[in-house]
């Protein structure tokens, strides 16, 4: 793990972090409507954000994510806000930042990071070097707002997350990455999990953590992380996990997790040597406030096995990688 920052502070501290819950899903609650940019509310409907950061804190969490998940040039020119990066970026630290400081306790506040949604050479026109560039101009801003560490998120290619993680050493901040194993148990660019610690390990001191987030349902992201944790037990591992799984009921999405049973999805998590939990794609507040008292009071089990976490969180989506996997969630959507 890299040198001393307040998420390595805090983790020494506690041992386990909480995390916050989606962004998006919370967000449509709210009022957000489908292709509208979240990080266009933080200029137009900042109290919005600040309510959803407080209700996070209020429930538990120990990190709360800024809501710039889409604030590269890359994903803001398709709302003709490539023009203000810096600016909705900071904006974006500091609503989360005011939050955090107001805490009765420690808060981390981690810059969100997401996929420019470009592909790298030789899939795509995007140079390496330019997307280093996006991501340090979305992390300037960001770094100036005043976040803790940089959030890089929801990640599918090896070549992205060096970028970004490049990009965070290049702005002096620390940095966390995790990547959404969606596709038979991988990235869509062909990531398994037991390879996420090596991917930028070389890059300035290393990542303060890595993980999963987002994929498909709780139970896939649970076996992920057993892929993960085997593969380097010492690592600090993140695991942010959707609701349950996502279902379309008419032409709106619901997540079939309930929070007793994101609560097991905590407990089973620690068992398996996750040090930082949270939940994406269709969690709130309620499940976070069960994950909070799951965490809390949990003394690590045994380690499960993929049965396990089947029996008690149900039927995984992605049994075994194929050459032919069956078509997922658009990769490059928005987080939570």
């Amino acid at each position: 793990m890299s040198a001393s920052n307040p998420l390595a502070d805090l983790l020494s501290e506690k041992g386990v972090l909480l995390a916050d819950g989606a962004t998006g899903t919370n967000l449509f609650a709210m009022g957000l409507e489908s292709g509208e940019a979240p990080e266009l509310w933080l200029e137009s409907a900042p109290e919005k954000i600040t309510k959803l950061h407080q209700d996070f804190v209020d429930a538990g969490s120990d990190i709360i994510l800024t809501n710039s998940f889409g604030g590269t040039r890359n994903r803001l020119k398709l709302h003709h806000a490539d023009d203000r990066v810096f600016a909705l970026n900071k904006k974006a630290a500091e609503i989360a930042r005011a939050v955090a400081d107001k805490a009765p306790r420690k808060v981390i506040v981690a810059g969100s990071v997401g996929p420019t949604g470009d592909l790298l050479v030789p899939l795509g026109a995007m140079t390496y070097e330019s997307a280093v560039e996006s991501f340090v101009e979305q992390i300037e801003g960001l770094k100036a707002g005043g976040i803790d560490i940089v959030w890089i998120e929801t990640m599918s290619a090896r070549d992205e997350i060096r970028a970004a993680a490049e990009a965070a050493v290049r702005c002096g901040l620390p940095y966390v990455y995790t990547g959404s194993f969606d596709t038979a148990g991988k990235t869509m660019m062909g990531v398994h999990p037991r390879d996420i610690h090596s991917i930028a390990s070389d890059i300035g001191e290393g990542p303060v953590a890595v993980g999963a987030n987002c994929g498909v349902g709780a139970s896939d992201i649970l076996s992920s992380l057993l892929d993960m944790t085997a593969a380097n037990p010492e690592a600090i591992v993140v695991v942010k996990g959707n609701c349950g799984i996502p279902e379309f009921k008419g032409t709106e999405i619901h997540y079939s997790g309930t929070p007793p049973l994101m609560a097991d999805y905590a407990r089973l998590a620690v068992d398996a040597g996750a040090r930082i939990i949270g939940g994406c794609c269709g969690t709130s507040c309620d499940h976070l406030r069960a994950m909070r008292e799951a965490v809390d009071s949990h003394i690590k089990a045994q380690r499960p096995t993929v049965d396990t976490i089947v029996d008690r969180i149900g039927p995984m989506r992605n049994t075994v990688a194929t050459d032919n996997p069956a078509p997922t969630r658009e990769r490059r959507g928005r987080r939570g």
